[in-house]
């Protein structure tokens, strides 16, 4: 019997560096049992900073440069936290974060490259944008060459640094411009010392100044900013240039947080020795741009971030098990350098050789897209296979699918009414509706109290995330009939782990629980919790009503149907599981179901006929419960419907959550086209949207007021008389 081992230890990777993106592509090929793994990074995918020129030239589209992080974690099978690190707490052990509770770890790994920003040159912040980090300057790019091949006005961009990274996106900015034909644009190479690309051996100063010249590049050296304005720079000497863009790559800089970890620093760079470990504290490890080797210093390139990657994934899991000697890391003493030259050509130095050819720049692009593919094209899931021997499957259920979590693992409904026959109805004098609604309705007094509860298996490793969407998943009911949230009891099941580990996830918890129920006005008082296989989080609550509470009964014809949040979360998570869905997709399904129906709501409740939430039976299946209490039919518009992100497509592709077949046979009465948008219809939503019945003479005003306070709405369709049914056009 092989024997389950508890989760023991935490490694925190923070940031999503080149090095560290390659360590979660080799701990998914070979985990070490007993650690969680966490990456901490503000964005959900880190760009490739070697195919920046190349995109800033226009030979690369913006995507081609994205490292998909969300991607990488999944087939890690870690968590990804999508947040700002703002410091490190050592006495504690701690990673502080900008937006949510610290994340604690064993050993820590920082890999958060460099900044160019300018903020203490005045203005810049305003008027300018630093090359790196890569994201938010490529952003930037990319809006300012659709406005100039709009408008073809005049475009002067002014780069502030000019060593090697500077004049190579001169360069590319410069190719690009001429490219989409803005003949008047300009490019200015400002650099402050005498000279251009000091450091670069002379062979290859020269080579590049030629591509300068030729491009029609201006370099100003000597001389450097005092001020970016909106549309100019001010110069040291007096003189004011033209600048529609400026960017700064004048050196690289180390992020400020870390000079308050009290690590020890060279020039702000965390110092590392040969294992890649901070000398004075054996729990930190740095690579990439941010570290200095303390034993063999060496410039800021990418190459030796690439090949520290099998170093410090040895060596993080060797720490991680309390195993030595580690790994050492021997850096090479100089380094084939492709700059690229705007076009498709590129120099390349290497001791004090240089040489320009179109061939070079096949080659950088050979080198890069080898890279790429490592971290994109990803080794399958694997399959489990069915043993040879085994009873007859039931031809409902497709063998070997996985079970989806959230609402794509829930019984069928099927399943469920058959087994909720045998339950016996209410006898109780303050029951006033029992099962069948959104919730259950308890007299108390003079006061109506709903009451309901729900749980979920968990489809995300984040903790947080998960409790936040479980509990306005639980919420959901309460807000579907108009009341006020009241209070909620927290019914937990964690993996098995070591004590201090359960402690810090139950925290993290019950802290994201609390936000949610704290900003919905409702009270946590308590609950029960366990260990077991797998994460499964769930509420039991209550809210407060006035005597008029909205059921499912209540529609009538002429009612619009009026639907918030879009939908797609099931598709987009059964994607996820299979590797199949990018992480930017999982993170816009994420953040839908994080948002609550507390403000949808409030602008619903005094004019819904009916109303219900949108979760696990799918768009269809809870509309065919308004239509059966109200006894009604329904006519739904396919194009008025919205769907997350990418869920069409996927649904196209064949992917379906777990549950969709049983929702499917559960509505009957559905007339549809064939189509990938009509399958969403069934697609089981986890912490789904509104969908209301209200009077015609209402709905505009109500799309109006629910778009005014930033709820996704549409109005899919109307209801009419009729025996129970959906027709979809």
């Amino acid at each position: 019997m092989q024997l389950d081992i508890p989760l023991s230890r935490d490694l925190v990777l923070i940031g999503g560096g080149h090095t560290h993106a390659l360590v979660l592509r080799q701990w998914g090929m070979n985990p070490l049992a007993g650690a969680r793994l966490t990456v901490i990074n503000p964005a959900v995918t880190a760009p490739y900073t070697g195919m920046l020129p190349g995109f800033v030239a226009g030979h690369y589209k913006r995507d081609e440069l994205d490292i998909d992080l969300a991607r990488l974690a999944r087939f890690a099978g870690a968590r990804l936290v999508l947040d700002e690190v703002v410091g490190i707490d050592r006495a504690e052990q701690l990673v502080l974060l900008k937006q949510r509770p610290p994340i604690r770890y064993d050993i820590a790994s920082i890999n958060i490259g460099v900044t160019s920003a300018l903020s203490s040159l005045p203005g810049f912040d305003a008027n300018g944008v630093p090359a790196k980090p890569l994201g938010p300057f490529a952003a930037a790019w990319e809006r300012f060459v659709a406005d100039v091949a709009a408008s073809n006005l005049k475009a002067d961009c002014v780069v502030v640094g000019g060593g090697v990274a500077g004049v190579e996106l001169a360069l590319a900015m410069a190719h690009r411009l001429e490219t989409i034909g803005a003949g008047a644009a300009s490019v200015t190479i400002l650099e402050a010392r005498k000279g251009l690309l000091e450091g670069s051996a002379s062979a290859a100063r020269g080579i590049l100044a030629r591509h300068l010249e030729r491009s029609g590049i201006v370099t100003i050296t000597g001389v450097g900013p005092v001020e970016i304005q909106p549309g100019s720079v001010r110069l040291s000497d007096g003189r004011t240039l033209p600048a529609d863009f400026v960017v700064s790559a004048a050196g690289a800089r180390p992020h400020a947080w870390v000079a308050n970890t009290g690590l020890d620093l060279t020039d702000g760079y965390v110092d590392v020795d040969a294992h890649l470990r901070a000398p004075r504290d054996h729990r930190l490890f740095s690579a990439g741009d941010c570290a200095n080797l303390v034993h063999a210093p060496r410039p800021k390139a990418g190459v030796f971030a690439v090949r520290e990657a099998p170093v410090l994934y040895d060596n993080l899991r060797n720490a991680l098990a309390g195993k030595n000697p580690l790994r050492t890391y021997h850096p090479q003493g100089d380094y084939l350098k492709l700059i690229s030259a705007g076009g498709k050509v590129a120099v390349a130095e290497k001791f004090g050789w240089a040489a320009s050819a179109a061939a070079f720049w096949s080659l950088k692009n050979r080198i890069d897209k080898d890279f790429m593919e490592r971290l994109t094209a990803l080794p399958p899931m694997k399959v489990r296979q069915l043993p040879a021997a085994h009873a007859a499957l039931d031809e409902a259920v497709p063998a070997g699918q996985m079970l989806c979590g959230g609402c794509g693992s829930k019984v069928s409904r099927l399943s469920l009414d058959a087994g909720l026959a045998a339950a016996r109805a209410a006898v109780r004098e303050d029951t006033v509706r029992g099962q069948g609604d959104d919730a259950a309705v308890l007299r108390i007094g003079d006061k109506l109290q709903v009451i309901s509860t729900d749980h979920l298996r968990a489809f995300t490793p984040d903790p947080y995330t998960m409790a936040k969407i479980a509990a306005v998943h639980a919420l959901g009911d309460v807000w579907a009939m108009g009341a006020r949230p009241q209070s909620a009891l927290v019914s937990l099941i964690i993996p098995h782990m070591s004590e201090r580990m359960q402690a810090d996830t139950v925290a993290e918890i019950m802290s994201a629980i609390g936000d949610v129920l704290r900003e919905a006005g409702a009270d946590l008082v308590g609950g029960h919790s366990s260990m077991g296989s797998e994460m499964t989080i769930g509420l039991t609550v209550t809210g407060l009503a006035g005597e008029r509470l909205i059921g499912l009964e209540g529609a009538v014809p002429g009612d619009q149907l009026i639907l918030t949040k879009p939908i797609g979360t099931g598709v987009i998570l059964a994607a996820d599981m299979r590797g199949m869905a990018s992480g930017q997709l999982v993170q816009n399904a994420l953040r839908s179901m994080m948002h609550p129906n507390a403000a949808a709501s409030e602008i619903l409740a005094p004019v819904a006929h009916a109303m219900t939430d949108v979760t696990g039976f799918g768009l269809a299946g809870h509309l065919m419960n308004i239509l059966k209490a109200s006894k009604v039919r329904a006519r739904l518009e396919l194009d008025r419907v919205q769907c997350l992100e990418g869920a069409e497509l996927l649904a196209s592709k064949g992917v379906k959550s777990s549950i969709w077949p049983a929702n499917v046979r559960s509505v009957s009465g559905i007339v549809r086209p064939e189509s990938a948008r009509s399958d969403l219809f069934f697609d089981p939503q986890t912490a789904g949207g509104l969908l209301a019945a209200v009077s015609a003479s209402e709905s505009e005003r109500i799309v109006a007021a629910l778009a005014s306070a930033g709820e996704t709405v549409s109005v899919i369709g109307h209801i009419e008389a009729g025996e129970p049914a959906i027709s979809v056009v």
